[in-house]
């Protein structure tokens, strides 16, 4: 075997890793193992907080570090636990919520809730994807801010998640973030807060550099790991504006587009 050309490997989930079923392939199972056999690390980077992202891990037997809530929470799989943690100024975010409504009308809102059994609080109105992720529904609007968040989640009834996340950006983009992290999902996170930040931290934990790094994704919250890694790799079913920077695209998630760069590079 070829030595690997990087030391850590980042991986978004949705869309990227996983496939439509929310299964990783044997395909791109066995890559990641032969991967870290080679002596690379795996470090999984995604937008789900952890309570979203804990029975994948568990099914994958992934017992390292992963970055969740697009880079709030690093987390240790292996021992359950979190170590670090960034939640969302909720003065600031209500503020940002009023400023982006009185520009674009009414919003539908979701929030995740800080900590390892963090729950998702969806309102009214509030459009949720089919599958087995559990959420609490509200309707006192006071629920919402009744303890620690990651982050917000906002939905428009016209504008479509691009248009959404422009003027959301735009109107509000000195006091919080807004990133689009996939269909129909809009966050509101802490000003500063990207996937890169949180991958950087993984990595000084793990004695690894962004020049030791290659990462895949598949949507804009993607755009800061790419920028912070020495390679990026987007999907096949990415998003234009991460095609537009990735330094290569490749297969779909579906035809295990994570296998086929990592293959390559094993055997060069």
């Amino acid at each position: 075997m070829s030595p690997f050309p990087y030391r850590l490997v980042a991986t978004d989930l949705d869309g990227t890793l996983l496939r439509a079923d929310e299964s990783v392939s044997v395909r791109t199972r066995d890559a990641l193992a032969a991967v870290t056999e080679a002596g690379a690390a795996h470090i999984v980077v995604t937008g789900r907080a952890v309570p979203w992202t804990r029975h994948i891990l568990d099914d994958l037997g992934y017992d390292g570090i992963a970055v969740c809530g697009q880079g709030a929470q690093v987390y240790h799989a292996g021992e359950h636990r979190l170590l670090t943690s960034l939640t969302l100024d909720r003065q600031l975010a209500g503020l940002a919520l009023s400023k982006i409504e009185a520009e674009v009308g009414p919003l539908a809102l979701a929030a995740s809730r800080d900590g390892l059994e963090g729950e998702v609080l969806m309102g009214p109105g509030y459009r949720v994807h089919p599958g087995p992720l559990p959420y609490v529904p509200y309707e006192d609007p006071a629920e919402l801010w009744a303890a620690p968040l990651t982050k917000l989640y906002i939905q428009h009834p016209t504008l479509s998640d691009d248009e959404l996340t422009r003027a959301a950006r735009a109107t509000v983009g000195g006091l919080v973030d807004v990133v689009m992290a996939g269909p129909g999902v809009v966050e509101i996170l802490p000003l500063g807060l990207s996937k890169a930040t949180g991958l950087s931290l993984a990595a000084r934990r793990l004695g690894v550099k962004a020049a030791e790094t290659i990462a895949f994704g598949d949507m804009p919250n993607d755009i800061p790991m790419f920028g912070w890694a020495a390679h990026g790799v987007a999907m096949g079913n990415a998003h234009a504006e991460l095609r537009a920077v990735a330094d290569e695209v490749t297969t779909s998630n579906e035809e295990d587009g994570i296998a086929v760069v990592l293959e390559r590079l094993l055997s060069v």
